[in-house]
């Protein structure tokens, strides 16, 4: 059967795994399927627990035809039996259990039981939802999988058909399997630490996944996080790699109907805990949320999952994460609690291969061990030291621990004590550590700032780390000290992610250090913050539809579409704040956004900045532009941060946005959370405006009209007025001004009854009557005094408030009393008066001084109710003229007109709005007359039900309509006032006053009747029955109903009816603003003056720059400073308010006393640590000296003097010394170096599957007695087998080499001086490697390197040398050889007979070869001796001359050559010339070399 291709894919990842980190280019095939099953993720997240039945069958589809299960097919019979004493076979399984195939008859010679050859790969049968019985509807995941199933395909799984977020961060939680205690404290402080760590960065956590020891402990975290009910953020990711066959009550998992072919499955699986009946297996653990069960096809064998786990976290970690244009590889860090002899092993594992570790101390075993000694030198952990730790902290197994099992934890201990910044203890109140979260994010920052990077690249990496987090504590108290010096330049990328990922914490620590807005946003950087919206977004949508309606369809968004849709929520009266940019223009540049990556293979957004420098174009207003994309996504934090400029116009703009966009939100929640958000803003514009007013009220005024450029040439108060912001029109200092330009240029002092005066009698203007705001209109006595008085508002209304009634009057007597079949001439005066009055609607619809179209201005005319009353009042007039005119019409005509004169008085209400008692009172009759249509749709219902019923019972088929509708509704209706009908009981019924057949037109039909004795035949007891429900619910019922609703309104409107009416105040003030001075008819002058100037002369029209003003650069500059100055003040009176509640000043309290409390309980732990220490420490010198006087009394009862072999070993007073320095806080700093090999005695030997012989410090000399001391012996093939050593260890094909001296071409003397031969084999003059043989390299003895440092000054760009602190800087050659990803010297082993190493030879032409042998003979020896090198073994070692190459000229002859000659023959391989630091990422031995070439020429390192 062929593999399925996903399954083929994931193998050949697999075989990368290794020491080595893989390529990104590995990883190709798994992102993408990743990105084209994206949509199937998100779907499922947003399903149900159980899925849709698609998902269902897509995911039991798939999971059977790449996750394979191991079944037992060979049934061999163990000698052992089941716990059930049933005869079992080799794999543990008994018959029954095995498939019918392995228990048929086999061939009698295969009796051995190979798992190999009788384990097979079959579909897996247990997958899908598991519900832990008795706890509640929680829904976990799990999934039996084979032992080797790759990981890419389990990590597919996880991702796209779980659901399960990229992490930020990998979790793997390790130590006992067995059930320990914790100190309650301890044990509360790590539960936690570790949710709230995992919650906050959005991690998973890998544990062991069974319901003991460290697995137990991390659900119970979990549950207690769950019962907290603190899911904010979600749920916490806990995943559970377990074995299969441990696994008690697995066959419950085990779906019953599931075939061969997989085709059915996933079914909720129903699991039990069992802890008292499940003897030597385990029981998950219920409070994980996935589970992995690995599968080896055995039953009983635990350990099966530690390596499908450790490959898992190893693919995990080699993942890219994105966000926001950041791209950061996923931490791991492992978390060690407790733990035994398999524990360590994997702390071994982890900080061999870089993983950053937490040890908790307290916890007990193996993490007290480590813990114990973490502090201490090197040279100071000795195998007597552990083996006395080994006796405190495992007193039950200690006798178990054979000499070689403890110097290999020796040798362990001393590898991962040596990689002290991979190793973190956290000791509970100590080292000002508080929580395990800090703890464990602080080691993985000091596992990354010990990482060797180019330049910054180190704390960009911690910076992209802290982001990916979200924790804004740690980058505060890790990344930004004063260790670094950060450029704001370099926090450009990091700052998009924080802005794009809605971090605004992240975004305020950027902008306090450094960043400033005007240099970060270009509009590149603004065009990828909107391509980056949330796809959920409201505003994303609407841009997703402009885009759809452009006609060339773009290939990419442009800024111009982000203003169309912009000036849709602002309003038409503004203009588009960003252009459409002309053919002229030079294209911008295009991202492609889904590929930015900031990474060293991808492409980075930091090369977005770079790319953009040359042509940077940066925005007219960048906080604006900010500030809006936070708005429209309805960020909060992130727009509270960022608002800052043009503070009172930038909160109304949100405020209207927000508005807006609230309307078209479908989401309730959502909605409801930016009409919350509106009104923050309009109470900030309020607060920042009475700040400004309380200051200046003049400048507060200006900053009303002031003509906005940077919000669409608008004002404050045309935003507040689109926004209907009501709270901020009524704000007293606005509608102060308003007030002012209510009166012009007349004082505000003067009495209405002086205006009115001065108009009936027009001389009283030149007395003095009325006073002026202007010192120069007071004082004149001419037109311009009259002008300036007939030109305010007031005045100008008032005088159409007098031509109005006139017309009104006029319009009255010409219906009632001169109304003549030809036109009067007072009605010829009316016609000219409504004449006037259709030119001056028409002014108004045409007047656009904002210039927002015709359509958009006959929209926003039509929109007011008055416009609309005016324009069908005039219609109505219209039509009833032309009824007049018409002789045969002439009294429809009348009609229609005396109906027109009802709607030209109601048009009087709006007079009256101006009035502050009359104008509110408008306002709720208005609102009354919408309960008043909601009352009459009820009512209608039992008038109408009434009526019918009243009808059809009193008369027999009536069919005159109009005699219908009477009956029906008109007395129905007259019913409810009292107007009751006399027939309806019988009592008053009179045969003369109805029509018996319904002939009569004037009468109504006889009810039904018995015309002999003329008496009604109706039921009058149901009539009368009807008529009483009917005026109980109508009359009583309803009436009151309709009552209690005005009453309802009246109170709610009363509220805010002062401010309606101010806001509706605006509105007539703005329109006698803009009215012409004379009054109807006389405004047709006026018209006739507009129309030249318009039409003829074709002058635009202007807003008065009362209400619209545009300011000169610096007068605007200077006010808009102002404006930010007082907002400063505006905002701390807020906190000084917010401070001096009483619930902050307890919350305040409250948080110094935990605080207090807190440090007191630590201190009270370092204390009673202190002393518990001490005391442990004094007990074990008692328990020595007992043990001694124990074997001095027990010798002389031998009467002899004892062995020394049995004399034990006291501690010694100087260790007992630095145990007290180490309790009061003093911490060792360990000398570079242990003194001996270190890479030498690694227990993995490179690329090779050979282990050393573990060989602790003190073991390594050659004289010190190591008695079990037996290493492996490994000698590897090689290509070039004629320039080799022969690979075996037999005298006679050894004997033929002779060792220090010249072997022919080789030369085997040491630089060192000649060394020991034993056996016909060499001894490593530097002691034991743990591994005999000559490895990987071509000879026994030393193998000859040379290693050239070729080093130049590093200028910058007008040639001077660079410095750093003071010291000079080099740059020196290296090169970069896949598979390895650090850089090297071009050095290495000359071939017999050749001067030039064969690395060299790869990177350098073949004609320069002589020009760097002469190079050579002039450098300068640096160095020359051993190397410890991972390849050296007990009786092969490489031995190095390092020779310095330094240019001093950068126009040297030589170097201009050398660089021409730079040449890669592999395209691989990688050359470059890099500046010589400490941090720089080449080999250990390598940066050795170059350490003492900067020492050599005094330049920095």
């Amino acid at each position: 059967m062929e593999p399925h291709p996903l399954r083929k894919v994931g193998s050949e990842q697999e075989e990368g795994f290794g020491v080595q980190p893989r390529r990104m280019a590995d990883l190709g095939t798994v992102s993408n399927l990743r990105r084209s099953n994206s949509s199937l993720g998100k779907s499922h997240r947003l399903q149900g627990p159980f899925g849709s039945s698609e998902k269902h069958e897509n995911l039991s589809s798939w999971i059977p035809e790449n996750i394979k299960k191991k079944e037992c097919v060979y049934f061999v019979e163990s000698s052992k039996l089941s716990d059930a004493g049933k005869v079992v076979c080799e794999c543990g399984y008994t018959r029954e259990q095995h498939l019918k195939e392995a228990t048929k008859p086999h061939d009698s010679r295969d009796t051995e039981w190979d798992p190999k050859k009788h384990v097979q790969e079959m579909p897996t049968d247990a997958f899908g939802d598991i519900v832990f019985t008795g706890l509640g509807q929680k829904v976990g995941k799990y999934v039996r999988v084979s032992q080797d199933t790759p990981s890419s395909v389990i990590y597919h799984l996880m991702t796209q058909h779980w659901g399960l977020d990229v992490p930020n961060l990998l979790i793997s939680v390790t130590g006992g399997a067995k059930n320990f205690n914790m100190k309650p404290r301890l044990k509360s402080i790590f539960r936690r630490g570790l949710v709230k760590v995992a919650q906050t960065t959005g991690a998973w956590i890998i544990t062991g996944g069974s319901h003991a020891g460290v697995m137990k402990q991390v659900g119970e975290a979990v549950r207690d996080f769950s019962l907290g009910g603190s899911y904010k953020e979600g749920e916490v990711i806990t995943i559970g790699v377990a074995t299969w066959g441990t696994i008690h009550r697995r066959e419950g998992l085990v779906h019953p109907t599931v075939s061969a072919a997989g085709t059915e499955g996933g079914f909720p699986a129903e699991y039990t805990l069992d802890e008292e009946g499940q003897g030597s297996l385990t029981c998950l653990d219920s409070n994980h949320s996935h589970f992995i069960l690995v599968d080896d096809g055995t039953h009983g064998q635990y350990g099966v999952e530690i390596p499908l786990r450790t490959k898992l976290e190893k693919f995990i970690s080699e993942q890219t994460k994105e966000r926001g244009g950041v791209a950061i590889k996923i931490p791991i860090v492992c978390v060690v609690l407790e733990g035994g002899p398999g524990t360590l092993h994997t702390i071994y594992n982890a900080i061999t291969h870089g993983t950053p570790c937490v040890v908790v101390e307290g916890s007990g075993r193996v993490a007290d061990v480590i813990a114990q000694v973490a502090s201490l030198p090197i040279s100071e952990i000795t195998i007597s030291l552990i083996q006395q730790k080994l006796g405190v902290f495992f007193q039950e197994m200690f006798e178990t621990f054979t000499e070689g099992s403890v110097v290999e934890w020796t040798k362990k201990i001393q590898d991962i004590v040596r990689r002290r910044q991979l190793l973190t203890v956290f000791r509970e109140g100590k080292d000002g550590q508080q929580d395990v979260d800090v703890a464990i994010l602080q080691a993985l920052l000091k596992a990354s700032r010990s990482q060797d990077h180019f330049g910054h690249e180190n704390w960009d990496h911690q910076l992209k780390l802290a982001v990916a987090w979200n924790r804004v504590d740690i980058a505060r108290s890790e990344i930004f000290t004063d260790e670094w010096q950060w450029k704001p330049s370099d926090l450009h990328p990091t700052m998009t992610a924080a802005l794009i990922s809605n971090k605004p914490e992240f975004v305020k620590l950027f902008l306090e250090n450094g960043v400033r807005l005007k240099e970060f946003v270009t509009w590149d950087t603004l065009l990828y913050l909107y391509e980056n919206l949330e796809p959920s977004c409201l505003f994303h949508s609407k841009l997703q539809k402009v885009l759809a309606e452009e006609p060339e369809r773009p290939a990419c968004l442009q800024m111009h579409h982000v203003a169309q849709v912009l000036r849709e929520l602002l309003g038409d009266f503004t203009q588009p704040l960003y252009p459409r940019p002309r053919h002229s223009d030079r294209p911008r540049l295009s991202l492609p956004v889904p590929h930015i990556k900031l990474n060293v293979q991808g492409v980075s957004l930091r090369s977005l900045y770079k790319r953009s420098s040359g042509h940077m174009t940066f925005t007219m207003d960048p906080v604006r532009d900010l500030l809006i994309w936070a708005i429209v996504q309805n960020r909060r934090e992130l727009a509270g941060i960022i608002w800052a400029q043009d503070c009172t116009a930038a909160a109304l703009a949100c405020s209207r946005i927000l508005k807006e966009l609230s309307k078209e939100e479908e989401d309730t929640d959502t909605s409801e959370e930016m009409l919350a958000l509106a009104d923050e803003y309009e109470l900030r514009a309020i607060g920042v405006f009475t700040e400004c007013y309380r200051k200046d009220e003049e400048r507060a005024q200006k900053l009303l009209t002031r003509v906005s450029e940077a919000w669409g040439k608008t004002t404050c108060l045309q935003l507040a007025l689109e926004a209907k912001d009501m709270k901020f029109v009524s704000h007293g200092g606005i509608q102060a001004f308003l007030t002012k330009v209510w009166w012009g240029q007349l004082c505000v002092d003067n009495g209405l009854w002086r205006v009115a005066l001065c108009m009936l009698a027009f001389p009283l203007l030149f007395t003095g009557l009325i006073s002026f705001r202007e010192k120069r209109l007071q004082a004149v006595r001419g037109p311009a005094r009259a002008r300036a008085f007939f030109n305010a508002p007031v005045v100008i209304f008032h005088l159409n408030i007098l031509s109005y009634f006139a017309f009104l009057c006029l319009f009255a007597y010409v219906l009632m009393v001169d109304f003549q079949p030809t036109p009067s001439w007072c009605e010829c005066a009316i016609y000219l008066w409504l004449f006037s009055l259709v030119c001056e609607e028409t002014r108004q619809l045409f007047y656009d001084p904002d210039e927002c179209g015709l359509m958009k201005k006959a929209a926003l005319y039509f929109s007011d109710f008055w416009n609309k009353l005016d324009v069908g009042a005039i219609l109505l007039f219209i039509a009833g003229l032309t009824c007049r005119l018409i002789p045969a019409t002439l009294y429809a005509g009348r009609v229609v007109l005396s109906l027109d004169f009802i709607m030209f008085c109601l048009r009087l209400m709006h007079i009256f709005t101006v009035s502050k008692t009359l104008g509110p009172k408008i306002i709720i009759v208005k609102r009354m007359m919408k309960d008043v249509f909601f009352f009459l749709f009820l009512l209608a219902v039992w008038v109408v039900s009434f009526g019918v019923a009243k009808q059809a019972i009193l008369i027999h088929n009536e069919r005159r309509v109009d005699w219908i509708f009477r009956g029906v509704v008109y007395h129905s209706y007259l019913t409810i006032f009292g107007q009751i009908p006399a027939y309806i009981d019988g009592v008053n019924f009179n045969p003369d006053q109805c029509s018996p057949n319904g002939t009569d037109p004037y009468k109504p039909k006889c009810p039904e009747s018995d015309m002999a004795r003329h008496e009604p035949a109706f039921p009058e007891w149901l009539t009368v029955l009807l008529l009483c429900l009917y005026l109980l619910f109508a009359n009583i019922l309803l009436l009151n109903l309709l009552i209690a609703m005005f009453n309802y309104t009246f109170q709610q409107v009363q509220e805010h009816t002062d401010q309606i009416w101010k806001f509706q105040r605006h509105d007539l003030i703005e329109e006698y603003h803009g009215r012409p001075p004379a009054p109807p008819p006389f405004i047709l002058l006026s018209h006739l003056q507009l129309f030249i100037r318009r039409v003829v002369l074709k002058i635009p029209a202007r807003r008065h720059r009362q209400l619209k003003n545009k300011l000169e650069k610096n007068e605007e500059a200077a006010l808009l400073s102002w404006e930010i100055y007082l907002k400063e003040n505006y905002l701390q009176s807020q906190q000084f308010q917010q401070r001096q509640r009483l619930e902050q000043k307890i919350g305040h309290i409250s948080d110094k006393v935990d605080t207090m409390v807190d440090l007191l309980d630590r201190d009270r732990l370092k204390r009673s640590s202190s002393v518990e220490q001490r005391l442990a420490s004094l007990e074990e010198q008692v328990a020595q000296t007992a043990t001694a006087l124990h074997w001095i009394v027990r010798t002389l009862r031998d009467s002899g003097f004892g062995s020394e072999t049995g004399v034990p070993i006291l501690a010694s007073q100087k260790a007992a010394e630095e145990q007290d320095l180490e309790l009061g806080g003093r911490k060792k700093v360990e000398e570079p170096g242990d003194g001996y090999h270190v890479d030498a005695r690694h227990l993995l030997y490179p690329s090779r599957r050979v282990t050393r012989f573990p060989v602790p410090n003190e073991k390594v000399p050659w004289e010190t007695e190591f008695l079990i001391y037996n290493p492996p012996f490994y000698s590897a093939e090689r290509k070039d087998a004629a320039a080799t050593d022969p690979m075996g260890d037999v005298p006679e094909l050894l004997s033929e080499i002779s060792f220090n001296a010249v072997d022919g071409q080789t030369d085997r003397r040491s630089f060192h001086g000649p060394y020991a031969v034993r056996g016909g084999l060499p001894l490593n003059p530097m002691g034991r490697t743990g591994l005999r043989g000559r490895g990987s390299l071509s000879c026994f003895g030393p193998n000859h390197a040379l290693h050239p440092v070729v080093t130049r000054w590093r200028r910058n760009e007008d040639g001077a040398i660079c410095r750093k602190s003071i010291k000079k800087m080099l740059e020196v050659l290296v090169v970069k050889v896949p598979p390895s990803e650090l850089w090297a010297l071009p050095g290495g082993s000359p071939e017999p007979g050749e001067t030039l190493p064969r690395k060299l030879k790869q990177i350098l032409r073949e004609e320069s070869w002589p020009c760097f042998e002469n190079l050579l003979k002039h450098s300068t020896e640096v160095y020359k001796g051993y190397m410890d090198d991972p390849r050296n073994t007990d009786n092969a070692w490489i031995e190095t001359v390092a020779v310095s190459i330094h240019f001093q000229d950068q126009n040297d002859v030589e170097l201009k050559r050398l660089n021409s000659n730079l040449h890669t023959r592999d395209q691989d391989v990688s050359i470059r010339w890099q500046v010589v630091d400490k941090r720089i990422p080449v080999y250990a031995n390598h940066k050795t070399l170059l350490q003492k070439v900067a020492t050599l020429f005094g330049a920095h390192y």
